[in-house]
Parts: C-alpha cells; structure tokens; sequence
C-alpha cells in the first residue's frame, strides 16, 4: 500500500512534481480525430479554434493495418500545429495491445510537452493507472518533460465500473473519466447495439386502466445509474466526468437530450466524433443564460453565503447559493472563450 505521505512524490527521479489540484479548464467536448488521415490533420488548425479539446485517436476505429500511421501522424500534427487555449489529448491503445508500449514512447518521447492528457481505454482497476503513472514519471524524466502528463481513464468494463472509486483514486496524475457505453455494453451482455443513448425497448409500462388504447411505454435511459456512479466518484476525488460518445450522427435531437441528462447530473463535457456535435456540445455543456442570471440575484442576495432570502417567491439558502456558485463560477469559465455567452451572462 502508498502510504499518503508518498501520494504527491514523483514515482521517478527527475519526474516533474505531481499536481494537487487540476487546471482550471473548458472542457465542454473533446472531439476526436483520426490521424492517419491527412485531409484531417489539415484541417486541424481550424478545428483546434473550434473545440475545447482535440483528441488524436489510436485506438477503437482505427483498422490495426493503420495503428502506425496514426500514431505517426499524431506526432506530426501535434508537432507543428498551435493549439492556443485548447487542450491536446491522445487515446492510446489499450494496455493488453501490442500497440500501447510504442504508443506512449514515441509519443511521449516526441510531443510529451505538449500533451496536456493521455487517455487509458478499458481501465479495470488502480493496477492499470498505477502502470500507466509509473510509466509516464519514467518517460518525462528521460524528456525532461516539466509539468506531469494527466491520465483520463475510460470505463469500458463491467470491472471498471465495479472499481470506479479506486480508479479515481489511484494516482495525482487523474484528471477524470468518460464512459464508455458501446465496450461496456458488450461486457455487461447488454442486448444493444446502439453507441450511447436510449433503447426504445427500454422503459416503463404506463398502468393499466380503462381507458382503450395501447398503454404508453415511457423510454428511459440506460446509463443512467453508471453516469451517477462515475459522477460521484470523481467529484468525490476532485476529478471530472465525461459523457462518452453518441454513435447515431443523424439524430441531433437524441445526442442533444443525453448530453443534457449526462450535464444535469454532473458531467462536465461529452465526447463530439463529428462536426455537428461539436455546436450541441456547446449549448448543452454552457449553462442557460436565465439560469445564469439568476444563480447571480442568489450570489447577490447572499454575499457570504449564509442565511436565507426570498427571491421572486423562492427561498434561498446556503445550500441555493452552492449550487448558485457553480453555475456562475461555469458561465465564467465559458466566458473566457465564449465572447457572444460572456456578453449575454454579463459576466
């Protein structure tokens, strides 16, 4: 077992000490691309002013015949491309792959200053992150790499999910997790073969009554206790949780209610694999400007965040003014990248 006093050492020797806190960053989606293409790469530039987070993809989607030319063309791409505010993320292959070693030596070998976050596939335990950390202090130690590469852990397994709490635990490198609903349903035996989203066979049975004519079936969602187990650990841990990807591209309107659900529960960002998602992740993943607005009459009404007030017929109390301040605290955030919302919050 780590002892706690040993929790914030670096696990190399010239390692870059570990964070105690995380940057404080927009991270509304973080849209993937795949790097073997070139016409992608290219576009990179303009898509890195567009997102919060850009991810080169290595791993799922990737034929095995292409592993190479991704990973080499992430390192080109990151290499000579200015990303500005926006986050540079890699998913990596996954640990069990005859891919993953080359992927974090090269990579990390060549762009590790640039890399703000790696992203761990089918994480089943702590062992997995404590590899991956181990790994990591070594390889910027031999670089020279000045500040810690942080680990995104995607929960893929019906193990992972099992052992959510101690994943989000297990390093100072953690920086949050994403579902990831399409391996997961696999390793549960879910009968779907959707990626992210309902199931019309999925629901409630209205009662039964007199009334004649079919009884209503009331659709729910399937992720929806794995989405508060994974919220409540990582906001347990000081760490942040994603909405993974949503599969059906010609159904905005779907994508559109599972990131809301996935944003009203307490997930930061979601994961935006093709243009169109990226403007549904923006307006979902920013918080409503009425909302907004009036989260500021609480914080006025209520500078130091105690007592109680009435405010247009609704109490408020400490307990308001919380959740009041992460709303404002978001639309701040927002704001700095976000000229148009920054106006409308008045922030």
């Amino acid at each position: 077992m780590k002892l706690p006093i040993n929790f914030y050492k670096p696990l190399a020797i010239g390692a870059p000490l570990p964070l105690r806190e995380l940057p404080i960053r927009l991270e509304r989606m973080l849209h993937f691309f795949p790097p073997q293409v070139e016409k992608m790469r290219a576009k990179l530039p303009e898509i890195a002013r567009q997102v919060d987070v850009v991810v080169g993809n290595l791993e799922d989607a990737i034929p095995a015949d292409a592993k190479e030319a991704a990973r080499a063309g992430f390192i080109e791409a990151a290499t000579r491309t200015d990303f500005g505010q926006t986050g540079l993320w890699v998913r990596i292959n996954a640990l069990n792959s005859p891919w993953v070693l080359d992927d974090l030596l090269q990579v990390v070998g060549t762009v590790g200053h640039k890399l703000d976050v790696i992203m761990l596939p089918k994480v089943e335990g702590a062992w997995d992150i404590h590899f991956l950390d181990q790994m990591l202090a070594q390889l910027e130690a031999r670089h020279q790499i000045s500040r810690p590469i942080l680990i995104h852990a995607i929960l893929e397994t019906a193990q992972g999910v099992n052992n959510v709490k101690e994943i989000a635990t297990a390093s100072p490198r953690m920086h949050g997790m994403s579902l990831g609903p399409a391996d997961l349903a696999a390793s549960r035996g879910m009968k779907t073969t959707r990626v992210g989203g309902g199931h019309p066979f999925y629901g409630v049975l209205a009662d039964a009554g007199t009334e004649a004519g079919a009884r209503t079936l009331f659709q729910q969602d399937l992720w929806h206790y794995t989405i508060a187990r994974m919220v409540d650990a990582c906001m347990a841990a000081g760490i942040r949780a994603f909405y993974g990807p949503f599969g059906d591209f010609q159904d905005d309107d779907a994508c559109r209610a599972q990131f809301r659900n996935a944003f009203l529960q307490g997930c930061v960002g979601a994961w935006s694999l093709h243009p169109s998602q990226i403007t549904i992740a923006k307006q979902v993943f920013s918080p409503d400007v009425a909302e907004v607005k009036f989260a500021k009459r609480i914080l006025d009404a209520m500078p130091d965040g105690t007592g109680a007030v009435m405010i247009d017929g609704r109490m408020q109390d400490d307990a308001t003014w919380k959740q009041a301040k992460v709303m404002v605290d978001l639309a701040k955030l927002v704001a700095t990248k976000d000229p148009d919302l920054a106006a409308q919050y008045g922030v």
